[in-house]
């Protein structure tokens, strides 16, 4: 599989990669078997890109993406997990409903702190039982997870400390690349005034529908030379199942627009012969500012299924067919369930 560059870095990582939230267990229970034959299935379609997080079942799926990755040669994948909450553990009975099916016994708690984040990184270690991480990303900081005024009290956190962690690490060589990893472009844009990111994972915000980045962010991406990983291509679902009752966008029920918008979508891709899904994996691709798209199952048929849709490239061409059909800036939600 062809590969991208992080950043300035000289770190590389496969244009399709896989993501671990549905390891963890995120709306239905996946099985430690199910697990390690999805991550295989990724294994043999190429992929050598692997985004795991704390969160993600509250350490299971760090675990598994540890045990499937251990025997592979260290130089042949490029890893990378989150920062920003600390997991503590909890009686069985007291474990929160964070939509994750049979996570593990524990709670998580923000920080993003120069402690919390060093503290982090050492229990990922931990739980991954391998001894080197890649690629780090801030988790889930901003508005559109905590509110304005607690985002106000943990982004001053990050920018007078945590950020100093991040930086102490890369320069020490422990890791590769640091970055962020959200669902918003505010805070990306906030973060990057004071910060050289090498790369920020961004879910949901430059796919086929919704535009988000296109207008601040990405320019700003150019300039500084920092590379995009873009997430949530199907948009919670709905750019996969289309227009379908009760199809999801931005992790809630779709609203009449979006409804309308995607069934016009739908219309374009059946004009190139193609389901709706092709087009959403691959367009962001399209711009060089990204490195690589992240693909998320805990099902080794339906990442063999994504995989084929990227088999037949399409060109700009194709994809103006879907630009008057975009959502450009679609108010964000609070306190949803993210990847």
């Amino acid at each position: 599989m062809k590969t991208r560059t992080i950043g300035r870095t000289d770190l590389a990582v496969t244009e399709y990669s896989f993501g671990t939230a549905a390891l963890g267990g995120l709306y239905r229970e996946c099985t430690r078997e199910a697990a390690i034959d999805t991550l295989q299935a990724a294994w043999d379609r190429g992929l050598r890109y692997f985004d795991t997080a704390p969160w993600y079942g509250l350490g299971l799926a760090e675990r598994r993406v540890g045990d499937f990755l251990r025997d592979k040669p260290r130089d042949s994948y490029v890893l990378s997990t989150k920062v920003g909450r600390l997991l503590r553990p909890v009686p069985d009975d007291k474990v929160p409903d964070y939509s994750y099916v049979k996570p593990l016994s524990f709670d998580a708690d923000y920080d993003y702190s120069y402690d919390g984040i060093m503290r982090s990184v050492e229990f990922s270690y931990a739980r991954l039982g391998l001894n080197r991480i890649d690629i780090l990303y801030v988790h889930d900081i901003g508005v559109y997870t905590h509110g304005a005024a607690r985002n106000a009290v943990l982004i001053d956190q990050l920018l007078s400390s945590g950020l100093k962690a991040l930086e102490a690490l890369k320069s020490s060589g422990a890791i590769r690349a640091y970055g962020l990893g959200v669902n918003e472009v505010p805070v990306c844009l906030e973060v990057m005034r004071q910060a050289a990111l090498d790369c920020i994972l961004l879910a949901g915000r430059y796919t086929l529908l919704d535009r988000s980045a296109v207008a601040e962010l990405i320019p700003a991406c150019v300039a500084a030379g920092t590379s995009l990983v873009v997430g949530g291509v199907f948009n919670s679902g709905i750019l996969a199942t289309g227009a379908t009752e009760g199809a999801h966008f931005d992790y809630r029920p779709a609203d009449a627009d979006v409804l309308a918008r995607v069934k016009a979508m739908e219309a374009a891709a059946a004009g190139l012969g193609l389901p709706l899904a092709a087009p959403a994996i691959q367009f962001p691709l399209s711009h060089p500012a990204v490195a690589s798209v992240l693909l998320g199952t805990a099902k080794p048929a339906s990442l063999a299924r994504n995989m084929d849709l990227t088999e037949s490239p399409l060109g700009a061409a194709d994809f103006a067919a879907f630009e008057p059909h975009t959502l450009v800036a679609p108010p964000l939600g609070t306190e949803a369930v993210r990847e």
